[in-house]
């Protein structure tokens, strides 16, 4: 049904009006139990414990879809083993200027430069509470556009501490290419400073709640074998508790010749999974299994969610290939693996 009537609707829209729509009917849907059995999806369990917590199956969605928190209900419904909502920052901003998300359909692909849009940390946490989600949850925090680098560790803290009562695990996002220099946070310093504060600050909000939220952290599929190799060894160094590989891409030679190709962004979907995958195999490597990590990059069928294991994830997320395949993907992955 999704891909012979709903995706074909949605793609006479352009990208983030469709976008826009379906959130705002996943929204709807998620109002009432009624609604919400409309669109239930029956998944078989496949536990995974990854990171201390019980994944009641190891397809999840990727941060980026419900930046807000406002269709968790009906998220759930559709059998994912976890979801994870933002990229979240402590005040709200609008992004990057439109148009600002594209697709790759040749390609199943999707450019977006959106910016870390979102209605801030306080609105996601009202939303959150607000429902009636009881599955894994992982929520994503960020820096505001306009904080300057030497004060990110301040916004990263501060979400840090705002979600934390209400996440399963926290995912901390130093690696979308659309905010300004966001990317230099994995290296040297500044990714040790961050990841000393931010370890510390779990230990405080573990004693003040009496619970443990893990804390992941999301790389860009750019780094080099010597940068993985540095980065491994930090979160080593401090205990990470999850890595998350990885965010999209500024490489274009997978989409040579095909629509868009020269807009500026990240793209993901199938033009990313070889890229994405190779960087998770090394990143294996590097933790010598020592830190569970949860793959992500052009998952869009089972075949390729067990590509994606075999490289080394303990866990997978789709985004991209949801858009595409819509909420069968779940349930043919999870049957499949």
């Amino acid at each position: 049904m999704y891909e012979g009537l709903v995706r074909p609707c949605l793609f006479q829209l352009n990208a983030e009006t469709a976008h826009n729509v379906t959130m705002k009917l996943m929204n709807f849907m998620g109002q009432s139990s009624l609604l919400t059995g409309l669109i239930r999806q029956n998944v078989e369990k496949r536990p995974r414990k990854v990171m201390g917590i019980e994944f009641p199956n190891p397809v999840g969605l990727a941060a980026g879809l419900d930046k807000d928190g406002v269709a968790l209900n009906a998220l759930g419904a559709l059998g994912f083993g976890f979801v994870e909502v933002g990229t979240v920052t402590p005040k709200a901003q609008p992004g990057n200027p439109g148009p600002r998300l594209f697709r790759v359909i040749p390609a199943e692909g999707i450019i977006n430069r959106m910016g870390f849009n979102n209605l801030g940390v306080d609105n996601l946490v009202a939303n959150v509470r607000e429902s009636s989600y009881e599955g894994v949850l992982g929520i994503n925090i960020g820096k505001n556009k306009t904080t300057p680098l030497e004060k990110a560790d301040d916004d990263y803290l501060y979400c840090l501490e705002k979600v934390y009562p209400y996440a399963t695990y926290v995912t901390v996002n130093i690696s979308s290419p659309n905010t300004p220099n966001l990317r230099t946070l994995q290296h040297g310093s500044a990714l040790e400073s961050l990841i000393a504060a931010l370890k510390k600050k779990q230990a405080e909000l573990k004693n003040r709640y009496s619970r443990y939220v893990p804390l992941a952290v999301k790389l860009a599929p750019e780094l080099l074998d010597s940068e993985i190799a540095e980065v491994c060894g930090i979160f080593r160094k401090y205990g990470v508790d999850g890595v998350i590989a990885t965010n999209t891409t500024l490489d274009r030679e997978m989409i040579r010749d095909m629509p868009h190709v020269t807009e500026a962004g990240g793209l993901s979907g199938r033009p990313l999974f070889q890229k994405s995958t190779a960087k998770l195999k090394k990143i294996r490597e590097e933790l010598k299994g020592e830190i569970p990590i949860i793959g992500v990059g052009g998952i869009d069928s089972p075949l390729a969610a067990r590509e994606k294991l075999a490289a080394g994830a303990d866990l997978l997320q789709i985004y991209t290939g949801f858009i595409y395949k819509g909420p069968k993907l779940i349930k043919d992955i999870v049957e499949n693996l």
